[in-house]
């Protein structure tokens, strides 16, 4: 993947709007095939099949502050999820596959921590998220999504 590719989708992911414009969202690209097989053998337990998309030669690593917007709000996980939307459809559209890893590496085992520790990430940082990036090896199946009607109506909810 070239880098150029790889700038173009963090560049998305960090001109997401951001609650009050606090910039919750961080980013780090991670082209580096070496480094990018340590951190998936780092957060794959032992005997354990290999988790989602670590055949792709990048990732992308979402990092979080937790940053008050005003009283006693955040925004972090609004402004995280609005970047990864971002970053997926750009990838997508420069002919990449990706994945929102997200679950994975915020459970209790804290892998989101291991990865930002291999990647120097400050304390005041937390890894939300990952997304492997590369071509798909095989074809993407779709999912399959309810009709239109059942979940999206026109001045007020089930009116047609």
């Amino acid at each position: 993947m070239p880098r150029e590719h790889l700038t173009e989708i963090l560049a998305a992911g960090l001109a997401a709007p951001s609650g009050c414009n606090k910039q919750t969202t961080s980013v780090i690209g991670v082209d580096d095939l070496a480094l990018v097989k340590r951190l998936y053998a780092a957060i794959t337990p032992q005997g354990d099949a290999p988790p989602v998309g670590s055949t792709s030669p990048a990732m992308v690593c979402v990092l979080a502050r937790r940053i008050i917007a005003y009283g006693d709000r955040t925004y972090f996980v609004h402004d995280y999820a609005a970047a990864i939307q971002n970053m997926l459809l750009a990838a997508v559209a420069l002919g990449y596959q990706s994945c929102w890893v997200e679950g994975y590496v915020t459970d209790a085992d804290r892998l989101g921590r291991v990865m930002a520790d291999m990647l120097d990430v400050p304390q005041e940082y937390e890894l939300v998220c990952y997304l492997p990036i590369g071509v798909a090896a095989e074809p993407v199946a779709r999912v399959r999504k309810k009709p239109f009607y059942e979940r999206a109506w026109f001045n007020g909810f089930g009116k047609r």
